[in-house]
């Protein structure tokens, strides 16, 4: 399977659109990491793919030097819903869309695949827990086949990764117009094609918590298909 073939995929789980982009123009930004902190994020610390239980920009910046390509995975959402941050259904999809195309990327012989998505997986998948198995007690994910680190806690530059994808990106501002930007993107990504030199990385949940104890073998993935995926996001509520 091919970049191609994985941009169809993630196009036919429902993303709005996906495209492949070199591994070497995504850009981190350890500013933009430090945005998420105590103050100005309520999940902070609460969701193991999120700081200070992730790596950072320092360790995503050594996995890029391991991979060819990266799938930039977006879904157009009307910009009045995610003003009220009440858009969980939306972000759940996008999660299980990336750990979808992870997985088949991973199976298509070319070695491991990470994927990395928006938002914190403890409110989209762990709400109604009092706490993250991981986190609170070294146990698995409870949602390993879908919930994925965020973006943010890496400091992947969302502006200049849809630009390298060919996309026009406005930031969602209290003004903005919504005649002028009735929808806003949320986005994905999944890195793909490992080269032989750099670091070999394990599945992103492996590596990310190997501190963790290595508590996600990559056997924990099961393999993807397009129906497990829909019915993963059809049966989820928000």
């Amino acid at each position: 399977m091919d970049d191609e073939a994985l941009v169809r995929l993630a196009r036919d789980l429902g993303a709005s659109d996906a495209a492949a982009v070199a591994a070497a123009s995504i850009v981190v930004d350890d500013a933009l990491a430090g945005r998420c902190a105590p103050v100005a994020c309520p999940f902070y610390g609460r969701s193991a793919g999120c700081p200070p239980h992730v790596s950072g920009p320092y360790a995503f910046r050594s996995w890029l030097k391991a991979f060819s390509t990266g799938l930039v995975i977006r879904i157009d959402v009307p910009a009045a819903l995610l003003r009220t941050g009440r858009c969980e259904t939306h972000f759940r999809r996008l999660h299980c869309i990336a750990a979808a195309v992870e997985r088949q990327a991973a199976a298509r012989g070319t070695g491991n695949a990470m994927a990395f998505a928006g938002g914190a997986c403890k409110q989209l998948f762990c709400a109604g827990d009092p706490d993250c198995a991981v986190i609170a007690h070294g146990a698995p994910c409870r949602h390993p086949d879908c919930a994925r680190p965020s973006m943010s806690g890496f400091g992947v530059d969302v502006a200049r990764l849809m630009a390298a994808a060919g996309w026009t990106f406005t930031p969602l501002t209290a003004a903005s117009r919504p005649a002028n930007a009735p929808t806003a993107p949320i986005c994905a990504l999944v890195l793909v094609g490992r080269l032989t030199a750099g670091p070999r990385p394990r599945q992103s949940f492996a590596n990310i918590h190997e501190h963790l104890g290595g508590i996600f073998p990559v056997n924990e993935f099961p393999p993807a298909g397009v129906l497990d995926c829909r019915s993963l996001v059809v049966n989820s509520s928000g």
